[in-house]
């Protein structure tokens, strides 16, 4: 199992959870986050002055999947989050040991 953690621009959150479900992917979370990258914030102008946002807003998306679906699900988020401009996001990859189901005490795929 893997665990697929990708941190993606809030206005394509609705169209990468389309195309995971459209794949099979039975749950997510999602975070609302702040961070920045290689573009250290942005400037923006309000009410005429002009200052420095060094954080900016962006959704993190976990996914654990078996290991046969990572390939898939990689390439779906990078497709659909893709904007090819600064700050698309990027995507990691994480072994996951064990899941387990509290409900039904399931683990494994199962748990998934």
């Amino acid at each position: 199992m893997k665990k697929i953690e990708a941190v993606i621009k809030p206005f394509k959150l609705d169209e990468v959870k389309d195309a995971l479900n459209k794949l099979g992917v039975k749950g997510m979370m999602i975070s609302e986050i702040k961070g920045f990258g290689r573009q250290r914030g942005h400037r923006e102008i309000y009410r005429g002055a002009e200052y420095q946002v060094d954080f900016v807003p962006k959704i993190k998306i976990g996914v654990v999947a078996d290991d046969a679906m990572t390939a898939q699900i990689i390439a779906s988020i990078r497709e659909t989050a893709f904007t090819g401009k600064i700050g698309d996001g990027k995507i990691f990859v994480y072994p996951v040991e064990q899941a387990i189901r509290i409900r039904t005490g399931e683990s494994g795929n199962e748990a998934l």
